[in-house]
């Protein structure tokens, strides 16, 4: 049995150790486009490699997903966060899990998954070939012909292929699929940071507030969690959240669109108000400046102090309710102008690509096209952060790698 895989990326090379597991007679070739093995492996989590979550709840691990997450509810249960750490422990990488339940290689070293990947590959005796793009997948008499668009110029055939090529920013990368009679979800990024071109919170680059609830105005998109105030506009956990569930909305929007802030995460501004009242009360002698609600960073508050005409000066006993409603709507109701984004880092992420209705998910394998199955972010899967992009690429590359 002759088995190509399409891709050498991380869904590429973990589906293509399964099939030859699972089939270990089977000659098995991964093809690279491009001449760099992992090259998003290598990248990711700053060079650390966030292999997985530690998430073991597959209803809460299923949230993680803004596209794909329900429809990959039977599949975590074949193959999940756990069953990845166990796997990579067994192959000699030793995994650790952070507070936030991000996963890495306790040698914080991408390489250790890469080399790991390759071991794998020499010990079972698959092939690699880099520098070629398949172009095309033509099924003949239950085979599947592959076509190269450069460096080789004879027709391959084989008798399953496992497409693991990765997101494509474009449609136009996936026609090759959508020929076949695939469906195809139009991809747009996701995972990316906010760009304020026009606000002077940028002076603000470095600060980062714990928590926070984020909003797009005119929209039910909303998210909390950490974020970070950069030179270009905001980024953190909150953002990148907001970037990834809303990926359509926000390219509709052409990238231009109001976020509202609320810095201390509570949505009872009357609570808000009492917490401001009370220190009146405790601090009233003690300059605005010198005393912060919700322990807030001091460069913030002096900020919010600013733009809401309210001077660092003025004693906390002097704080009048035109004063005190100002800086209320200041922390719970922050307004800023969002044109255009930035990639999150090099880790570039598209919602989008073969819809999942096109596919029988027990299988990975193709409705529309025997003998072809798919694994990784070809898919119209995506996550946000936190490691479960790769969780998904192992999750489908397991079963894909079945050949069932």
């Amino acid at each position: 049995m002759n088995i190509a895989v399409i891709g050498g990326g991380a869904a590429g090379f973990f589906s293509a150790i399964q099939v030859k597991e699972n089939h270990p007679k089977a000659n098995v070739v991964i093809f690279e486009k491009s001449k760099k093995l992992l090259a998003k492996v290598k990248i990711s989590g700053g060079g650390r490699c966030n292999v997985t979550n530690g998430c073991t709840s597959i209803s809460e691990l299923c949230k993680a997903y803004p596209r794909g997450g329900n429809r990959l509810k039977k599949a975590f249960q074949v193959f999940n966060t756990r069953d990845a750490m166990n796997w990579f422990e067994s192959r000699g990488v030793p995994l650790v899990i952070q507070e936030d339940n991000c996963v890495f290689p306790v040698s914080q070293d991408s390489q250790s998954i890469i080399d790991c990947f390759l071991r794998e590959v020499v010990r079972l005796g698959i092939k690699i070939e880099i520098g070629k793009p398949v172009s095309g997948i033509r099924p003949v008499n239950g085979q599947l012909v592959l076509e190269f668009l450069r460096g080789d110029l004879r027709k391959r055939r084989f008798d399953k292929v496992i497409v693991a090529t990765g997101g494509s920013p474009k449609r136009k990368g996936l026609q090759w699929l959508e020929k076949l009679n695939h469906e195809i979800e139009d991809p747009v990024p996701s995972l990316f940071t906010f760009n304020m071109p026009d606000e002077a919170v940028t002076q603000l680059m470095g600060v980062v507030v714990e928590q926070t609830l984020v909003y797009i105005q005119g929209t039910k998109l909303k998210s909390d969690g950490p974020l970070l105030i950069t030179h270009w506009g905001m980024s953190g956990p909150a953002i990148l959240k907001l970037s990834a569930y809303g990926a359509r909305i926000l390219s509709d929007l052409n990238y231009d669109f109001k976020v509202r802030i609320n810095w201390v995460n509570e949505t009872n501004n009357d609570l808000v108000a009492e917490q401001m009242i009370a220190l009146t009360q405790s601090h009233s002698k003690k300059h605005l400046s010198n005393i912060r609600p919700y322990f807030l960073p001091q460069r913030l508050w002096l900020y919010l102090l600013e733009k809401s005409e309210v001077p660092t000066a003025k004693r906390w006993g002097e704080l009048g309710k035109k004063s005190l409603h100002k800086l209320v709507h200041a922390l719970t109701n922050d307004v800023y102008k969002v044109r255009g984004k930035t990639t999150f880092k090099e880790e570039f992420v598209t919602c989008g690509g073969v819809s999942l209705s096109s596919v029988d998910l027990k299988t990975m394998e193709s409705k529309v096209c025997k003998n072809l199955y798919f694994a990784g972010e070809v898919l119209d899967i995506d996550a946000i952060t936190g490691g479960y992009n790769f969780q998904s690429a192992w999750t489908t590359g397991f079963l894909a790698g079945k050949l069932n």
